[in-house]
């Protein structure tokens, strides 16, 4: 994946060449443009926007422009405990502050630039919110919705939203409005009314493509920034994958890539930016480093992540970091999909209970995602029984509430449900007994935790692991239910259950960076000319997952910084040599 052979001549030449067109990949083209670069994106799929394309579009930015606007407060030196507690002096403290200085100007920049409008969202809370530093709301940020015509035919190539995602699997909704429906917030009904006519009679779209033109989460994010970079005549090459550096003199000075089955060689004069994403879809690298159980089948990830940004950069010797840890959730795999889908906000509902197969609970289910994955390992390592576990709710909870890829029983019934998703993707039974002979799971184990469940349900307290005692257990419970949001009695048949699995949305180890995003040797010295963010670089988060957007925000703000250096070197190199031809 390294050479240091210098080519005879490039095929193409740039200023700089981006890796990969996820948000950060797309941050740092655009930001490169601005400053005058010449700059060439290129990306391996068929499609563009790798991961950031099926996510929340949502970015961690603290003190933010618009909290003040929404009435909060907050400030560096708040977000700069938060950040070091949380992270426990594994990340320097340098790239935490460059992180947290440069986000709120990352965001400004995009405003004032390119019009890329993102909106802070004020009740969505941080994923610590009770720990020192922490907030309830205000400093995760949004994209509006973006009108998909202004992309022309390249609305063909952005890689297509997860159907989980879409209300009936077709109608684009905001974070805002998903917490809504599933809370059943007053004017939930009218609002999906609303959306559901929009789209019906938007007959122009209608006779060209099932996609809903109102984009929203991470397709309103990739989609007004490829709308971006098409206004700023950026190319954008599909189909042309990262085979190896080139290094000349201790500096990497291009690429070479295949396309259409042919070797190009692209020069880079001023760096190359890798932003290739994880190694979530590659076996081997996920067994090498990942704690096991292990399988690339469980990541809810697209699948065009295999580690090759990150194998490139340690060709040349570049330093590993967190190659241990993803940003993890757990998941359901479904037969037949591309994909296992994301158990992310069904388990701080109330009713369900997850268990091991002892039947025994191990963790508050409203906990971070990330959190969950560190306790069904830990748990398993005493257990055995913890990768996978089940996740346990009976049919008061089916008929009120979407699980994975099921909709509220009110809506989808069994029936409905593809016949062969029995036993397979859910699993039902009349009894809890007869429901764990069904999961190999210990039948009396499964009664005795669901009857602590229950009282603690009566109480609204659980004494166990304290299931809805801060801001972001309650933020997707629901308000009906007292006195505890995420608490309600498992006392209604049949019951149902789901496998979950050790998954993730992408792993958060990879090439180590400093504070503008240059990779490092293991010596600490930088490779000049090679930048890496977001998940190919090690994650300024460490361990933890600060809040919502803390993968996205990094990778934006350090491409953003990446671009920035890039080009300041570039200046400085000018400078110097115009300089020397003076003396001269």
């Amino acid at each position: 994946m390294g050479t240091s052979e210098s080519p005879a001549r490039w095929d193409h030449e740039y200023d700089v060449v981006v890796v990969g067109s996820g948000a950060g990949g797309m941050t740092a083209a655009l930001c490169a443009k601005a400053q005058g670069l010449s700059v060439l994106l290129i990306e391996k799929a068929n499609c563009y926007g790798g991961t950031s394309a099926v996510s929340g579009g949502g970015i961690w930015i603290p003190n933010n422009d618009q909290i003040a606007e929404l009435g909060l407060q907050d400030s560096f030196e708040e977000a700069l405990g938060y950040m070091k507690l949380l992270t426990q002096g594994e990340v320097p403290e340098s790239r935490i502050v460059s992180y947290l200085k440069n986000a709120p100007v990352t965001v400004r920049y995009l405003a004032d630039k390119f019009g890329i409008s993102l909106n802070a969202v004020k009740k969505y809370p941080d994923y610590y919110p009770d720990k020192p530093g922490g907030k309830d709301g205000g400093r995760s940020m949004e994209p509006g919705p973006f009108d998909a015509s202004q992309l022309g035919g390249e609305l063909d190539r952005l890689r297509h939203p997860y159907p989980g995602t879409l209300v009936m699997g077709r109608v684009s909704m905001t974070q805002l409005e998903a917490h809504t429906f599933l809370c059943k917030a007053p004017g939930w009904i009218a609002l999906t009314f609303k959306l559901m006519w929009k789209y019906c009679t938007d007959f122009g779209c209608r006779r060209r493509t099932r996609r809903d033109r109102r984009l929203t989460l991470g397709q309103a994010l990739i989609g007004s920034m490829r709308h971006a970079m098409m206004k700023s005549d950026i190319p954008l090459w599909l189909e042309t994958g990262l085979e190896s550096l080139v290094e000349e003199g201790g500096r990497v000075t291009g690429l070479v890539a295949s396309k259409n089955g042919m070797h190009l060689r692209i020069g880079a004069r001023k760096g190359v930016i890798l932003a290739t994403g994880g190694f979530e879809s590659n076996q081997q690298m996920r067994e090498q480093y990942l704690p096991g159980p292990t399988n690339a089948s469980w990541s809810a990830a697209p699948g065009c992540n295999h580690g090759d940004g990150i194998r490139a950069g340690r060709a040349l010797g570049a330093q590993l970091g967190f190659m241990n840890l993803t940003w993890g959730t757990p998941t359901i795999v479904i037969p037949g999909a591309a994909n296992a889908a994301g158990i992310f906000m069904e388990r701080q509902l109330p009713g369900c209970v997850m268990v091991n197969g002892q039947g025994k609970r191990f963790v508050n289910e409203a906990a971070p995602y990330i959190e969950i994955i560190y306790a069904m390992y830990a748990d398993h390592a005493k257990s055995g029984s913890a990768v996978p576990c089940w996740l346990v709710f009976d049919g008061r909870f089916r008929k009120n509430y979407p699980m994975g890829p099921m909709l509220p029983g009110n809506i989808q019934p069994d029936s409905k449900l593809p016949k062969a998703w029995a036993d397979t993707v859910y699993y039902m039974a009349p009894t809890l007994a007869e429901l764990a002979r069904k999961l190999g799971v210990n039948a009396g184990g499964l009664e005795a935790t669901v009857a602590k469940m229950n009282e603690f349900a009566r109480s609204g307290v659980d004494p166990e692991f304290g299931k809805g005692n801060n801001s972001f257990d309650r933020y997707y419970g629901d308000p009906t239910v007292k006195p505890n949001p995420c608490l309600a009695p498992i006392d209604k048949g049949p019951y149902y259950a789901v496998r979950l699995d050790a998954g993730e949305i992408g792993t958060k180890g990879g090439l180590v960076t400093d504070e503008q995003a240059r990779v490092l040797r293991e010596d600490g010295s930088s490779i000049a000319g090679l930048y890496a963010i977001g998940n190919c670089s090690a994650a300024v988060m460490g361990r933890t997952y600060a809040g919502a957007g803390g993968t996205l925000g990094p990778a934006m703000t350090f491409g953003y910084l990446a671009a920035l250096d890039a080009a300041g070197a570039a200046k400085a190199r000018v400078s110097s040599l115009a300089t020397g031809r003076a003396a001269a």
